[in-house]
């Protein structure tokens, strides 16, 4: 009875490992599914970016949303000057279509502080392919 019962135990830790390691690989290829490159040639790109904020990095990548794979800006800031702020981003695209929100999106953890960097990812709709140029425009909030 005892030899069955650890056998039982056994093959239940087994699938338990098993399974595990199969949803440890389904998370890798999501991440290796969102591969940043260059949104647009730089001279494509137009950017007006506040005194107060560094473009660190303007990424792209696609990935599914809403059931369609979808162009996604990431976009990291970082805060230059010497008080706390909040950032406003906004990205227009040659079709029309423009995305933007806030940095940080909520302020309940704080504001973001000097020499700190934060980052945001803004998905564009119906957006499936690369657009051929792009105006980002960076202000603090309250300007």
């Amino acid at each position: 009875m005892k030899r069955e019962k650890r056998f039982g135990s056994f093959c239940v830790l087994f699938l338990v490992a098993a399974v595990l390691c199969l949803w440890g690989g389904v998370g890798a290829k999501v991440y290796a599914a969102e591969k940043m490159s260059a949104c647009a040639a730089d001279k494509q790109i137009n950017k007006e970016i506040s005194p107060e904020a560094q473009l660190v990095s303007l990424g792209c990548f696609f990935k599914k949303w809403e059931g369609v794979n979808t162009l996604h800006f990431k976009v990291s800031l970082k805060n230059v000057s010497d008080k706390p702020q909040r950032f406003r981003v906004n990205i227009f695209l040659d079709n029309g279509k423009a995305v933007g929100g806030l940095i940080p999106r909520k302020t309940k953890k704080g504001l973001v502080k000097p020499e700190q960097t934060a980052s945001f990812v803004y998905p564009v709709k119906n957006m499936t392919s690369k657009a051929k140029s792009i105006d980002i425009r960076i202000t603090t909030m309250g300007k």
